[in-house]
């Protein structure tokens, strides 16, 4: 029974306690929070002694004066307000313009109406309007113009698609950048009127030659070998490229490679009656009559400069071809020696043979001039038209 009696008492027990625990932890609570208020209640009161007001009686407003401890904010000397970028009062200084790349250019021979292109480019501004000034200088002799530039004595020179293909097998380190004249300038010219030439007529000539050209291409077209190697065969003259002297004293009866827009009448005004023979005729295949040649060594590390003078040639060209008229008054103003009959007969045919875009470059043609030289055994084998010639603009 007394074992049954404590097991009925344990539960009251522990209620017991918990409930005096309980009591005595809402009584502590309570006493915490009367000293909170009066705490309050003291600080209140402080502030009204001062004169300050409470928020819950006097709210903030848009009226209200609002002091920010001087920890929180900085003035802005006037040192810090200098510091502040402030737009510009005076335009910006203009940018240096790139220097200007000095290019000097030999020609083949004197200066004429076949050389518009680069002569309109100069005095229309069109090489200082892609940073070149170029000098045109014209040699005292002919030959030397490419050795000049094999040597690195001058930059740029001219001469004739077929003479290229020779130098190069030569060894020389030359490459076509652009074609100034689309077709071929040199022509067989045969002093007296023309007549019905047969093989053995034009083989019994006394022929004479101003370049390789006339030597190694036009004369063996004109002379079988047969006949060259007869015991009384009287062989071809150097001229010197002084043809008109040469036709004028009676030493030969052709030139093999003459310019047939200015030499024919050039002699006519000697009393010399000529005519023409062209190349085509003797099946030596069409070439560009006159073209710009670079150093084969520097072309690549130079190829910016060569693609904007080539550039200033285009626009030259078409120019010229747009106004033929003030062309020609501007070519012969800037180099009055060009003023006369001879070069203002010639002046159409030319503007008809000006290559329109002067850095195209027709492989076909320069390819099958090579398969030609080396037929004729003039070469040992042929080159690819990437040794000959290229487009400056895709390099």
């Amino acid at each position: 029974m007394l074992r049954c009696l404590s097991r009925c008492w344990h539960p009251i027990l522990l209620s017991i306690i918990i409930t005096v625990l309980f009591s005595n932890s809402v009584i502590y609570a309570n006493e915490e929070s009367e000293e909170s208020a009066k705490e309050e209640s003291s600080l209140e009161e402080e502030s009204l002694q001062d004169g300050e007001s409470s928020p819950e009686s006097t709210p903030l407003t848009l009226d209200s004066d609002v002091e920010v401890p001087e920890a929180f904010w900085r003035p802005i000397d006037s040192e810090s307000a200098e510091e502040v970028p402030t737009m510009a009062q005076t335009p910006a200084p203009p940018l240096e313009p790139p220097p200007v790349k000095h290019i000097t250019l030999m020609l083949d021979w004197y200066l004429s109406p076949q050389h518009a292109a680069l002569v309109i480019a100069k005095e229309r501004g069109l090489y200082a309007a892609q940073g070149l000034e170029v000098d045109i200088q014209s040699p005292a002799d002919p030959s030397i113009a490419i050795k000049l530039l094999t040597a690195g004595e001058v930059d740029l020179a001219l001469t004739r698609q077929p003479l290229l293909h020779l130098y190069v097998h030569n060894g020389a380190p030359i490459t076509r950048i652009a074609t100034l004249i689309e077709t071929s300038l040199s022509a067989v010219i045969v002093a007296g009127q023309a007549q019905a030439e047969t093989e053995s007529t034009l083989a019994g000539l006394h022929y004479g030659y101003t370049t390789g050209e006339g030597r190694d291409l036009s004369i063996p077209r004109l002379i079988p070998s047969s006949v060259r190697q007869t015991d009384d065969f009287t062989p071809p003259a150097n001229l010197h490229f002084d043809p008109i002297r040469a036709m004028r004293e009676g030493q030969i009866d052709a030139v093999a490679d003459g310019f047939y827009h200015y030499l024919p009448q050039q002699l006519a005004t000697e009393g010399i009656n000529t005519h023409v023979i062209r190349f085509n005729e003797l099946d030596i295949p069409r070439s560009d009559g006159l073209v710009v040649l670079a150093n084969s060594d520097t072309l690549v590390r130079r190829a910016d400069t060569w693609s904007r003078f080539v550039l200033a040639l285009e626009q030259a060209s078409h120019w010229i071809i747009d106004n033929p008229d003030a062309a020609w008054e501007q070519l012969i103003s800037a180099h009055p020696v060009l003023d006369n009959d001879i070069n203002a007969n010639a002046w159409e045919d030319i503007l008809r043979r000006i290559a329109l875009s002067p850095a195209a470059l027709d492989s076909r043609r320069y390819a099958g001039f090579e398969t030609f030289l080396n037929q004729m055994g003039l070469t040992d084998a042929t080159l690819p038209v990437t040794r000959l010639a290229v487009d400056p603009h895709t390099l």
